[in-house]
């Protein structure tokens, strides 16, 4: 759903994984921050991730729908305030329909989303490869990027290791990836500070992946 005159085309990065360049539009892009200024707030909102081994991740994040956590969902934030989570909206579940269709084309059964995490990277933060695996579903996952670039790196589900493709993922750029790559290693390395769109009026990069339980 790109603004400009030609719409940029979908990018197949590898069987089953395709990014879809400027799919948000403007009117998308403010509606989806403005929710995630709200969702942030207590309760059960915007918190740091602590891993089973201490550490701690280095992007803060928020669920909608069903609270995430290492490595699970539960249906309070176990891991930080205890209270229930926040609801999944409808309509995002229908943006990523939506995102599926247009990198896909229709499915036999559309996904039902029910699920949301949301990071917050500032210009430190990162993501260490890992794979989006504590879900029973096989529905195709739905990233949606906003605010400042950030390199993406798609792998393979065989390891961390090459090869893998790096993508720059801009603000309202998606990125879908189910069948063959739906466990396929993932992370990203880098955030590209001040690179969002002043328009936007957010500082660092916000990353929406919607899922299927």
């Amino acid at each position: 759903m790109s603004e400009g005159l030609f719409p940029a085309e979908p990018r197949r990065i590898a069987p089953g994984a395709c990014h879809l360049p400027g799919w948000l539009d403007h009117g998308r892009q403010r509606r989806l921050v403005a929710a995630c200024r709200r969702w942030a707030l207590p309760p059960a909102g915007l918190r740091t991730v602590r891993m089973p081994s201490g550490g701690r991740m280095s992007v803060r994040q928020m669920s909608l729908g069903h609270h995430w956590y290492p490595y699970g969902y539960a249906d309070t934030a176990v891991d930080g305030d205890g209270e229930p989570v926040k609801p999944f909206p409808s309509w995002l579940g229908e943006w990523a329909r939506e995102a599926v269709c247009a990198a896909f084309g229709e499915a036999e059964r559309p996904p039902r989303y029910d699920i949301a995490l949301i990071n917050l990277y500032d210009g430190q933060a990162r993501m260490g490869m890992h794979r989006d695996s504590d879900e029973r579903s096989p529905a195709p996952v739905v990233s949606f990027s906003l605010g400042d670039t950030c390199v993406f790196r798609f792998g393979h589900s065989a390891g961390r290791g090459r090869p893998y493709a790096d993508v720059r993922l801009e603000s309202g750029d998606a990125f879908v990836f189910g069948g063959p790559a739906r466990l396929a290693y993932h992370g990203v390395p880098r955030v590209l500070p001040g690179s969002g769109p002043a328009w936007l009026d957010l500082d660092g990069r916000l990353n929406i992946t919607v899922r299927e339980r």
